[in-house]
């Protein structure tokens, strides 16, 4: 099963749940919970109040929308965000899905609560065949998993 879901501390800012735009979009589009403004050069993680379920074979990719960069002069901080499935409810932040966003204008940028800032498509992975999985269980995310 594969499902977002709204973080219930973040029930009052009513997030939106991600939708694809038409019947033929990979993506589901990310929306900000809230008004936040990005100065020159600045990194900051936008909140969705959205966390994710789904099969653990799958993650959650998420890439910048076209015209977040063209329109805004915003990239994703990290290329592509990976959202791997036991990320879903760790204990640290519940799942929190984030967008690290950088301001690569040199004038301040906002975001609207509401604004689209990502999408997330869902893509099966393989592993190898002599994989040794480790019996780690998640805490919490960006970076946690990893040195």
């Amino acid at each position: 099963m594969r499902k977002f879901e709204i973080i219930e501390k973040y029930s009052h800012l009513n997030p939106i749940i991600p939708h694809r735009q038409t019947e033929a979009s990979a993506g589901y589009d990310l929306a900000s919970i809230e008004d936040i403004t990005l100065l020159p050069k600045e990194i900051q993680l936008i909140p969705t109040g959205l966390k994710v379920t789904m099969p653990k074979t799958e993650a959650l990719f998420v890439f910048p929308r076209s015209s977040l960069a063209i329109k805004k002069g915003l990239m994703l901080s990290n290329s592509v965000g990976v959202i791997d499935a036991d990320y879903y409810n760790n204990p640290d932040n519940e799942g929190h899905i984030m967008i690290p966003l950088i301001n690569i204008k040199d004038e301040p940028v906002t975001i609207k609560k509401g604004e689209r800032v990502a999408q997330g498509v869902f893509l099966a992975f393989s592993k190898t065949d002599d994989e040794i999985t480790k019996e780690t269980k998640r805490t919490s995310g960006f970076g946690s998993t990893g040195h």
